[in-house]
């Protein structure tokens, strides 16, 4: 990845609710479709960055299948908040021991680096997690949740047969730019795990319960303040940062979730 020009940092300081959060997302996508009042008046990229209420994110096809009722209420009764989010892939699972990092920048031709994207940003990702002592790799893992071509897992520093998924991203496009979103579970991994168990179960998805989990099961001792700051170092290779104080101006009235 080059060098890309600046970038607008906005720090959340306090979760939105599990709903809310993703609806911001959403919003601040649509900005770069109605960017203001004045003639080319254009937003800057933005980086937003937070630590996420509990939350399950299904997939659209999960919505469809027969047991998906059962797999929100079990999802609910393990103080997780069942959503849908407007993208692919399978239910995934964060919590406040995760950092969701939502990238934001209008582009006239987005779909044109849709897959460079998934490359660069799971590269970005990886390393940052090595730099805080993480094994990282980028693929998928056998067995893994949400599969994807460009997930980022772990191997364990004391037991190098394991592997842990811990980045999953997402992307959403209009034709004025495009949103891409990645979440890093670095705490408390038994809870993620219990939640997808019931989830799968309930769903009938077929998949391997040890690929879920935390980078502190992996033999190391971090918080998700520290790997934060980890990635905003990588990004500063790459962006002038800007930090605000508060989310920019937004207004949208698209629903960010189908539930």
């Amino acid at each position: 990845m080059t060098r890309a020009g600046r970038l607008q940092v906005y720090r959340q300081q306090a979760s939105n609710g599990a709903q809310g959060d993703l609806e911001l997302a959403l919003a601040l996508l649509q900005r770069t479709r109605n960017p203001g009042q004045r003639s080319g008046d254009e937003p800057a990229p933005l980086l937003r960055l937070y630590r996420p209420e509990p939350t399950v994110a299904f997939g659209q096809r999960d919505q469809r299948l027969p047991g998906f009722d059962d797999a929100a209420e079990a999802c609910r009764r393990s103080g997780f908040t069942p959503l849908v989010r407007r993208a692919g892939g399978r239910a995934a699972a964060y919590h406040q021991g995760s950092l969701v990092i939502d990238h934001i920048e209008p582009d006239s031709d987005p779909i044109r680096e849709t897959q460079a994207r998934f490359t660069a940003f799971g590269e970005l990702l990886q390393e940052a997690l090595r730099q805080v002592g993480v094994d990282a790799r980028l693929g998928p893992i056998p067995g893994e949740y949400c599969l994807g071509d460009h997930s980022v897992h772990g191997i364990s520093l004391v037991d190098p047969d394991r592997r842990i998924k811990l980045v999953g991203t997402a992307q959403r496009v209009l034709g004025s730019g495009w949103l891409f979103s990645s979440s890093i579970i670095v705490e408390d991994g038994a809870v993620i795990r219990r939640v997808l168990s019931e989830a799968y179960a309930a769903l009938e998805i077929p998949w391997d319960p040890l690929t879920a989990g935390s980078a502190t099961e992996l033999g190391l001792d971090l918080t998700v303040d520290e790997v934060e700051q980890s990635v905003l170092d990588v990004y500063r290779r790459h962006w002038d940062l800007e930090e605000i104080a508060e989310s920019p101006a937004i207004s949208s009235s698209t629903p960010a979730l189908q539930l």
